[in-house]
């Protein structure tokens, strides 16, 4: 195909609604894989007999390998063609998913999510490429309206999807469920996108980029994720894999910023408005999915809620987000998308504030209204930032930028989520020895609680429970309040960028 002048035609009628719902619920299906699980960690966690910080290892292994391979989805593009490489993607996606739901411990299921999620990576970008290959011009908006739904939707039903799956059936079945969609789609994109092919040639791969950023990367998550189990820098492997992160990292830079054909362009980061946007990106994002990821936790593990439950608050943040996000987008052509970025990240901070004045008997609107609050300042934040990042650049660069704050967003998600978790445990510990401290009289509370039809162990196991139940309370109260505080830096950090010199192209907000 190499060579040839490209001759294809949108597709009509049947053929496009079939081959657009196509690509439609396979980005669905992969962006639904982000939060499906979070609600599962409980049930996973209690299935392979780990601990429950043991299981957040399962998110974050999905979001590294899915970050690590989006910079190589235009050379797979390019190299093997849009639509084999979304087929393989595909098929790839949905062998991993059911080696998650056969896995028999902790680490063959992270070693199969890092497979979902390098198969997982390029699907969200194929599918928005192919869209508005097979649409005519004029159907193209329409097009992305229908990707992006699928983008919000997916995220909101993962949650309440995850939780029934884990209460009804059982956690692997949260992985099973994918293959029925991912074979349908494999089929469905075989048959009707292969006249949609686009044209292959031999593009040069930055094998050495490559490989510096999964050490890197990679490294530097491991010791983020096994550092409170090995006491941190007080274990010779944390402090080898930092010395890795930090070595790997500076070679990445110098190596990417002289390579001709970088795996990662960074040049783009000398525009002061994509750089700052994407800083404050990463900051808001890390801080969101975070809390995202270890909310569920606590609601299932010290407030005795169900996976369903907890899915049910998680999910909540979604609603306003659908509802206001073809408002907001309306809204980035009339007013300066900096105050819009300001007042959602702004919002962010209030609802994390709510947060920090939940109880241990707070009943469950207390628990779900900021969460449904929360949704009215996600468009905000996320909608006009893509104009601010991608208008800070040479249109000729607009693919790269997105592909590197796509990068740069998934990684963020993966490295708070595992910084909060450890420090939300610690937290936890601290605060429990704190509360032992003040207790008094306890052998009296004990004697008490005997009178009252306990036996011994009962009553010194209900003490116990308490002091878990409150510290782990008190740990997300602290939590909420670091996270009000990055938002806020973030919400400071979005002027510094000066207003977009350009409209974004269709189709570059991936």
């Amino acid at each position: 195909m190499a060579g040839k002048p490209d001759t294809f035609q949108p597709l009509t009628g049947a053929r496009l609604l079939l081959a657009g719902f196509t690509l439609a619920i396979a980005n669905f299906m992969v962006v639904l894989d982000t939060t499906i699980a979070n609600v599962s960690v409980p049930h996973i966690a209690g299935g392979l007999g780990i601990a429950p910080s043991q299981g957040v290892w399962v998110i974050t292994s999905y979001a590294v390998a899915e970050a690590v391979v989006v910079p190589l989805t235009g050379w797979l593009a390019q190299r093997f063609g849009a639509v084999r490489s979304f087929a393989f993607s595909l098929a790839g996606f949905a062998f991993f998913s059911l080696l998650c739901g056969l896995s028999s411990s902790l680490t063959m299921l992270v070693a199969c999510r890092i497979g979902q999620g390098l198969c997982g990576g390029p699907l969200m970008p194929l599918s928005q490429t192919l869209l508005l290959r097979i649409f005519p011009p004029e159907k193209r908006a329409q097009a992305m309206g229908m990707w992006a739904m699928t983008t919000v939707v997916g995220p909101i039903a993962g949650p309440i999807l995850g939780g029934w799956i884990s209460d009804n059936w059982s956690w692997p079945w949260v992985f099973f469920i994918n293959l029925p969609v991912a074979a349908l789609a494999v089929f469905a994109a075989l048959r009707l996108l292969g006249p949609a092919e686009t044209r292959t040639e031999k593009q040069p791969i930055d094998t050495v980029g490559l490989s510096l950023l999964v050490l890197w990367v990679g490294a530097l998550q491991l010791m983020l994720d096994l550092g409170r189990e090995h006491d941190w820098f007080a274990s010779g492997m944390i402090v080898t894999l930092a010395i890795v992160a930090v070595v790997g990292f500076l070679v990445f830079i110098a190596w990417e910023l002289t390579e001709e054909h970088p795996a990662v362009d960074l040049k783009v980061l000398r525009h002061r408005g994509f750089s700052f946007s994407v800083l404050a990106l990463s900051f808001t994002f890390a801080t969101f999915f975070a809390s995202v990821v270890i909310l569920p936790q606590w609601l299932q593990t010290s407030l005795g809620y169900t996976a369903t439950e907890a899915g049910h608050i998680t999910a909540l943040n979604g609603v306003f987000a659908l509802i206001l996000s073809p408002v907001v987008a309306r809204l980035s052509n009339k007013v300066d998308p900096r105050a819009l970025v300001c007042f959602g990240i702004s919002w962010l901070a209030m609802t994390s504030l709510l947060r920090t004045q939940w109880t241990t008997g707070a009943d469950f609107w207390t628990l779900a209204m900021p969460q449904l609050l929360q949704g009215i300042g996600m468009p905000f934040f996320f909608v006009p930032l893509t104009t601010l990042a991608l208008g800070a650049v040479e249109p000729r660069e607009t693919a790269s930028a997105a592909g590197l704050m796509s990068f740069l967003r998934t990684l963020a998600g993966a490295f708070g989520t595992s910084v909060a978790a450890t420090y939300w445990e610690n937290q936890a510990h601290g605060n429990r020895a704190e509360l032992v401290g003040e207790l008094h009289d306890t052998v009296g509370t004990v004697d008490r609680l005997r009178h009252a039809g306990l036996s011994e162990s009962q009553a010194w196991g209900m003490i116990e429970r308490l002091l878990d139940q409150e510290s782990l309370m008190l740990a997300t109260n602290h939590l909420f309040m670091v996270a009000a505080g990055f938002f806020a830096v973030a919400a400071a950090i979005i002027w510094l960028v000066p207003k977009p010199r350009t409209a974004v192209p269709m189709g570059a907000a991936h």
